[in-house]
């Protein structure tokens, strides 16, 4: 520590470049930039690319190239018969060529046009698993990559599934698992799972499982 913080911690005086630290975060949602122009860039099978010029609500003008994504339905899919305080869930290996490599993943995928999402989660756990839930519940919402990706995600949580038949997409290949949620937690800390949805549905139905205990 250099010789002027010292002496502002031993006078009790704040530090000017210090973060001020908050008990509880003011949720701001703020107002949205105004676009002044817009074209697009890209229009492919599953996304566009949108570049905008925009004015953010400090009065500055910048450009982002902005993907644009009809949404996607996650699926957090439990089995608690056996074990409530354990319990399986539903895990899928695939081939993911963006990412050269197999990954571990939950049951996701793009929904339909003006698709509502929880009919989307319902058909996506169908076609891709073969299974169905009774009870349905939503358990997190969130932006994959806000940076440039508009697309937000709902997490569901499916739970009392009854097994069925698949149907997937002629281009998809899946291995399907039920494995405990302690083992899902322990490949999530070995960095074994790298897949963003599982882990963020994973460890919120974690932190919920442990307050109801």
């Amino acid at each position: 520590m250099g010789t002027k913080k010292k002496e502002a911690a031993k006078s009790g005086k704040k530090d000017a470049h210090a973060v001020p630290v908050r008990k509880k975060l003011k949720i701001d949602p703020g107002k949205p930039a105004q676009v002044l122009s817009s074209r697009v860039a890209y229009d492919g099978k599953l996304f566009r690319v949108m570049a905008e010029e925009i004015r953010e609500a400090d009065g500055k003008d910048a450009f982002r190239e902005v993907v644009r994504h009809g949404g996607s339905a996650v699926i957090l899919a439990v089995d608690g018969r056996k074990s409530r305080k354990d319990p399986l869930v539903l895990i899928e290996r695939q081939y993911r060529h963006a990412a050269q490599q197999y990954l571990y993943e939950i049951p996701a995928g793009k929904l339909e046009t003006n698709e509502d999402r929880l009919a989307g989660a319902k058909r996506e756990l169908r076609e891709e698993t073969g299974y169905t839930a009774r009870k349905w519940t939503k358990l997190a919402k969130y932006y994959p990559s806000p940076g440039f990706l508009g697309e937000w995600m709902q997490v569901f949580l499916a739970e009392d599934l009854t097994a069925g038949e698949t149907h997937p997409d002629d281009d998809e290949w899946l291995e399907l698992q039920m494995v405990p949620l302690s083992e899902v937690l322990r490949l999530i800390d070995a960095r074994k799972i790298q897949d963003g949805k599982t882990i963020i549905a994973v460890l919120s139905y974690a932190r919920r499982l442990r307050k109801k205990q």
